[in-house]
């Protein structure tokens, strides 16, 4: 998705955190077993893939344990800032940032791993189908110079755009256009949303485009968009962000917690920590949140009655 930009601005973070609402999904009942769940606190990342975790752990939450689920739409970053101030205790998918884990969970000890969500993350460069047909080698980094022209655009200054995202996202892009010395220069779309109309229209009008994108993301069943092959990723390559010239890692995406939630003794912890799905779960229910229109409970409560086996065991049943 998408990962996030860690940027190091830890001020102000009360005031961050509190100038982002969030909704209660469902209300307070006698949980499972006859353990109280109360109330907890859920980040919803910017993106839809997310949106589906979240919608799904909220409403299993919400029917079979009666929690109180507050969701809170917030840039992760200022999510892990949360984990110190109270305001968030559960984060369901973390894009790597081992540098927020040393912070928050080995030197400050406000937050703990819950676990894989089994959902395998990917992030790269991408073009439409219709121009890795017509220019089969464009999908080597090392031929990106030679087509810079096409990509040209009124904000590119001259040279070939490469679309990103939310500005929030964690990207290598600029290191990346600059050490692999491409005559390219990166332009913010704004959204996921923004990304995924710049390449159903470029498709569909065949145009040019060059963009930053990520899996899982059920758009790919839609536009088979087919990624560029960056220098290949080794263990390491990326620690220097100034001087990154490697294709992004595969993410094994994990969830991440406060620790006063994992010691809370709350059946939504075990809940939390058994939640595991895959990349086609996760885009089923994201589908029916983006193109279907059904809203986050209507998209959960339709992929459970599905799922039945599934969030069982996340139940422990």
């Amino acid at each position: 998705m998408k990962k996030l930009r860690y940027a190091g601005v830890l001020t102000a973070v009360a005031l961050a955190l509190a100038g982002c609402g969030g909704e209660k999904v469902g209300a307070d009942k006698p949980a499972a077993g006859g353990k109280d769940c109360g109330t907890f606190n859920l980040t919803v990342s910017p993106w839809v893939g997310y949106e589906a975790n979240a919608a799904v752990v909220a409403y299993v939450a919400t029917k079979d344990l009666g929690c109180t689920v507050v969701k809170k739409n917030l840039k992760e970053e200022i999510a892990w800032q949360g984990f110190s101030t109270g305001e968030v205790d559960v984060n369901l998918e973390n894009w790597g940032h081992e540098d927020l884990k040393k912070k928050y969970i080995t030197t400050d000890k406000v937050a703990v791993e819950a676990g894989s969500t089994g959902v395998k993350g990917v992030i790269g460069w991408y073009v439409p189908p219709w121009m890795a047909a017509k220019y089969p080698d464009i999908t080597d980094w090392k031929n990106l110079n030679k087509y810079a022209a096409l990509f040209k655009t009124s904000e590119s200054g001259g040279k070939g755009q490469l679309l990103d995202g939310d500005p929030s996202y964690v990207t290598n892009d600029e290191a990346l256009v600059k050490n692999l010395a491409l005559n390219y220069k990166v332009v913010q779309s704004g959204s996921e949303t923004a990304l995924i109309q710049a390449f159903r229209d470029a498709e569909k009008n065949k145009r040019p485009l060059l963009a930053y994108f990520y899996e899982p993301q059920w758009f790919f069943n839609e536009v088979k968009l087919v990624k560029i092959n960056l220098p290949a990723y080794k263990a390491g390559c990326d620690t220097d962000p100034a001087k990154v010239a490697c294709d992004y890692p595969p993410y094994d995406l994990d969830k991440i917690v406060s620790k006063k939630f994992a010691d809370s003794g709350s059946p939504a912890y075990d809940l939390v920590k058994n939640f595991k799905w895959t990349n086609e779960d996760q885009n089923a229910v994201a589908r029916m949140i983006a193109v279907d229109k059904l809203t986050p409970d209507q998209a959960a409560e339709k992929w459970v009655k599905d799922n039945q086996s599934k969030v069982n065991a996340w139940l422990g049943k």
